[in-house]
């Protein structure tokens, strides 16, 4: 080497080791924060004070059961921080305060009295971010509740749970009170959708396959441990002793870790009419769980327990990632058969409309409009009944099971309409005359938005590569690693018939929380109609109706469609993001839900703050 080449590689050293120290200090920099963001949120500067107007012995109480929270919206699985907050003081200002489990215990062995309107407040899977995003909002409320973990999770070393002091911590602050979810999450008797028999599964595992599972499968104490066939591999001794070590393991796991056995359970999963899908297994987990435990959630789906509930049969309502605040209120009102005051959001854009069904909010650039049950939600735009010629412009948000419907030039009894819908996977446009409907338009929104089409074969060959994928990933040895990877292999080498060779096309069945995201233009002027879905024009066509009328939005329930977990929810939110009505062809604006001037830049920070906290968290 030259001595040029080594003044040049000793300048280049020294730039290199530069970057690696600025970036070293940027890194302790960027966990000093977070680590002073995390201790701060798991510090409590408030008690608790209990609710002592306890007045009320034959109401019952309801209980919500969250399955974690996170700083942003966006999971369909983790509730924002700012949802959470919506609905925890909408219950607040129902009148509803938090009871602990010594409440309900007392309520059901003692004849103790209750709030007048109580609710059990539960956080499941012991998740470090419930904890982080929940504190401020349980101070600020006065609320308590009870967190859920599996204790297997305890030696796991994983950020993303909660460690044995941090919930000793917990309850130390008085917000908080520990129940368990069972000592491990672990799924038994699997089958994909096609029926190909997976076996025992791990939650990472299940986690890589489950967008290709059906509704068979099991948690690990509901049922014997069985063979593709339905056939138990084990005794009844072996089913009793496998069953019975988990709760050994639960009992001797919180007492050393914590001190002692939380006294509230939750059963996975719910609703097996006893306390698992078969007889004998039911008999050993009542065993265990009326050993262990005061009381155990035994169902999920309606909220309310009342008197002559078991208290090892309580019931829980898990309120989705997706649900506004109404949609948590509708189910409550229904449940408890009580009144309760919705939510309007920004009242100066909610008094332009009259709400003729259901509930309606107005937040942030969005309306979001809550069916009734198993029925319809229906406002109407005020002052709009000699609309004609119009421009609309609208992001629909709503969950794909379910409807979302734009009514335009309609009568006040909606019996003459021209109405764009969105149901399913579905485009329509629709004319109403004279109360008969005319399907004028049809498009299939997944064509338009140029998902890829594949068969039925392709499916089920995608299926079974990410089950091997899945085994090879998580083998409990290498030589079975090894295995698995050579049958993966051969399995990514097949040809398989596309829909072009012949085979039938895969439609996929919508599942409760597949998310919704169409951006519609649409023109509407004199007997024609035009629509643009995603920046594509995918429809021009005549209407017959040309009449001045009003606009109408309608959210409506269209069924149980899909659901892995079973759950019942016969409440549909749409969702009308950005929604902007001008008139034709002056284009003055009849009506536009987004944020203008400073109240956009507002509203741009604070989601990028959101973000930017959320990102830290998770990664960090």
């Amino acid at each position: 080497m030259t001595k040029k080449e080594q003044v040049y590689e000793h300048e280049f050293s020294k730039t290199r080791n530069r970057r690696k120290i600025t970036r070293t200090i940027l890194q302790l920099l960027i966990l000093l924060v977070l680590c002073i963001f995390v201790i701060y949120n798991l510090f409590y500067t408030k008690t608790y004070q209990p609710y002592t107007d306890k007045t009320q012995s034959q109401d019952g109480f309801i209980a919500l059961s969250y399955f974690g929270v996170q700083k942003t919206a966006g999971s369909q699985l983790l509730i924002s921080q700012d949802r959470l907050r919506e609905q925890l003081e909408a219950l607040k200002k129902q009148g509803y305060e938090t009871i602990t489990k010594e409440d309900i215990y007392n309520y059901y062995e003692n004849g103790g009295k209750l709030p007048p309107k109580a609710v059990f407040l539960m956080f499941e899977d012991g998740r470090r971010d419930t904890a982080i995003f929940s504190k401020d909002i349980l101070q600020d409320l006065n609320y308590k509740a009870t967190i859920f973990t599996y204790p297997e999770n305890f030696s796991k070393k994983d950020n993303k749970f909660l460690t044995p002091d941090d919930l000793k911590d917990l309850t130390k602050s008085s917000y908080w009170e520990l129940g368990t979810n069972g000592y491990r999450l672990y799924y038994i008797n699997v089958f994909d959708r096609y029926d190909n028999y997976l076996g025992e599964m791990n939650p990472l595992m299940f986690g890589m396959v489950h967008q290709y599972l059906g509704r068979r499968y099991n948690h690990y104490l509901m049922d014997y441990i069985r063979d593709k066939y339905g056939v138990p591999k084990e005794s009844y001794q072996r089913m009793k002793d496998r069953i019975s070590y988990d709760y050994e393991k639960l009992e001797n796991t919180y007492i050393n870790e914590i001190g002692y056995v939380p006294p509230v359970s939750v059963l996975m999963h719910a609703n097996t009419g006893s306390f698992g899908n078969n007889p004998q297994v039911s008999s050993v987990n009542a065993y265990w769980l009326k050993k262990l435990f005061k009381m155990n959630f035994n169902r999920e789906g309606y909220s309310l327990n009342v008197k002559n509930s078991s208290i090892y049969d309580l019931t829980r309502m898990q309120p989705q990632a997706w649900w506004p605040v109404n949609h948590l209120l509708m189910r409550i009102k229904y449940d408890t058969k009580q009144d309760v005051n919705f939510e309007t959001g920004d009242t100066k854009r909610a008094d332009k409309w009259n709400i003729l069904k259901g509930a309606c909010e107005f937040t942030d650039e969005k309306i979001y409009l809550t069916s009734l049950p198993e029925a319809q939600g229906i406002i109407q735009l005020k002052k709009s009944n000699n609309y004609k010629n119009i421009n609309l412009n609208v992001d629909l948000l709503g969950n794909k099971q379910g409807t979302q419907e734009i009514l335009l030039r309609s009568d006040d009894n909606m019996a003459n309409y021209v109405a764009l819908i969105v149901s399913g996977r579905d485009l329509i446009i629709q004319e109403n005359l004279n109360g008969e409907k005319k399907e004028l338009a049809k498009e299939n929104l997944d064509k338009i938005n140029d998902l890829p089409i594949i068969s039925i074969p392709q499916d089920k060959h995608n299926s079974e590569e990410k089950v091997l994928e899945a085994f090879s990933r998580y083998s409990l040895s290498t030589g079975q690693g090894k295995v698995y990877t050579k049958r993966l292999k051969e399995k990514s080498e097949e040809t398989v018939p596309s829909v072009a060779d012949g085979a039938k096309e895969y439609i996929p069945t919508i599942s409760a929380n597949e998310k919704g995201d169409e951006k519609i233009s649409l023109t509407l002027q004199g007997n024609n109609i035009s629509v643009s879905v995603n920046g594509r024009q995918v429809i021009s066509t005549a209407v017959s109706l040309t009449n001045e009328g009003s606009i109408f939005l309608i959210s409506a329930w269209s069924g149980h469609g899909f659901d892995q977990r079973n759950l019942t929810d016969d409440v549909y939110d749409a969702v009308f993001s950005g929604l902007n009505i001008t008139n034709l062809p002056n284009e003055n604006i009849l009506f536009t839900s987004k944020y203008t001037g400073i109240d956009k830049i507002e509203y741009n920070i604070k989601n990028y703050i959101n973000v930017l906290i959320g990102w830290f968290v998770k990664y960090l």
